[in-house]
């Protein structure tokens, strides 16, 4: 196994996303820096998994596979790793595309043998043609992309974001793999965080590791018109409120909410009064964006609370699994 070559982990789970699946294996075969493999793992859907097998049974370096875990993203994820052949193992969600240059990016990070995880810029790429003018940028993580208040740059963080972010192979062999339990599970509710929650994780069984966000390593992320509307909005909010609740029971309140409480206290305060002054100034969406802001933080904390109490209670569980190669995947 090259320690410098990136295998490239797609998870797909509905025939729904059929035309965005195939840009997104285009994109990463179009990569300046070729990927040593590109896996798409299946998520529990058989059709899905016949009609990938067929599109790509001349391509050698696509590999389609079924998840070999419970539905749900991490266990998807967690099957790919398993898989994978690379020293680097990258994830880009099924419906996004990557830039040309996005893996040499993070291929870049690696160079210094401290860092662990390298994650990138995800953009939003919006199904109406443009960003609703009530939606304030300091909440575009409710559409998987990256949000105002993230530093620029190549900059140390707690944690890359799931949908575009890389790591080293040995990182999953020091913490263990995704946590099932915390995140996406088909068309449930939109929960998240179990890439911060396997962050932390990292950080604790490695206090050496370093994780990156390398802003140039972009990728476009279609937000579908549903996404475009409030009640998504407060069911995101509400959702991200239950996964920060688990992740603060895994990993304790002070690492699990480290960098929401600047977050709240310093980027969401600065993003009310820019939408109070537009508002002033009879721009566009002003008050709506300063409303958004303040409704979001409540329902977030509403979730917050209720999965606490609920997760005390032990109504929810989660659990986390050591990777086992399997007889396709790489070895150390």
């Amino acid at each position: 196994m090259n320690e410098s070559s990136v295998s490239v982990v797609v998870c797909v789970y509905t025939e729904d996303r059929w035309e965005d699946i195939l840009a997104a294996v285009a994109s990463v075969r179009a990569q300046s820096q070729p990927a040593l493999e590109t896996l798409l793992v299946v998520d529990h859907n058989q059709a899905l998994l016949e009609r990938l097998t067929s599109q790509y049974k001349e391509t050698d370096e696509v590999r389609v596979l079924a998840n070999a875990g419970p539905r749900g993203l991490s266990a998807g994820r967690n099957t790919g790793i398993a898989a994978s052949h690379g020293g680097i193992i990258a994830f880009l969600d099924d419906d996004a595309v990557a830039e040309r240059d996005w893996l040499r990016h993070f291929a870049e990070g690696y160079a210094d043998p401290r860092v662990m995880a390298v994650g990138g810029r995800t953009m939003p790429v919006w199904a109406s043609g443009r960003r609703p003018a009530w939606f304030p940028e300091e909440f575009d993580w409710v559409v998987g992309c990256t949000y105002k208040g993230l530093p620029e740059g190549r900059v140390r963080v707690r944690n890359v974001l799931g949908g575009n972010a890389s790591f080293r192979r040995t990182a999953f062999d020091a913490a263990g793999g995704f946590a099932t339990g915390i995140g996406r599970d088909g068309d449930k509710r939109p929960l998240g965080c179990e890439e911060t929650e396997l962050c932390i994780r990292l950080t604790r069984a490695r206090p050496d590791a370093v994780l990156l966000i390398d802003d140039r390593a972009v990728i476009h992320h279609r937000v579908p018109e549903v996404r475009e509307h409030f009640g998504y909005f407060r069911a995101r909010t509400y959702a991200e409120g239950l996964s920060k609740a688990l992740v603060a029971r895994s990993v304790g309140a002070d690492k699990g909410l480290e960098s929401e409480r600047r977050y709240t206290t310093r980027v969401l305060p600065a993003g009310v009064a820019r939408g109070l002054r537009d508002a002033l100034l009879a721009r566009p969406g002003g008050a709506g964006r300063a409303a958004a802001i303040v409704a979001g933080v409540l329902t977030a904390a509403g979730g917050y609370v209720f999965g606490s109490l609920r997760a005390r209670r032990g109504g929810t569980t989660f659990t986390v699994v050591e990777i086992e190669r399997s007889v396709e995947g790489g070895t150390a």
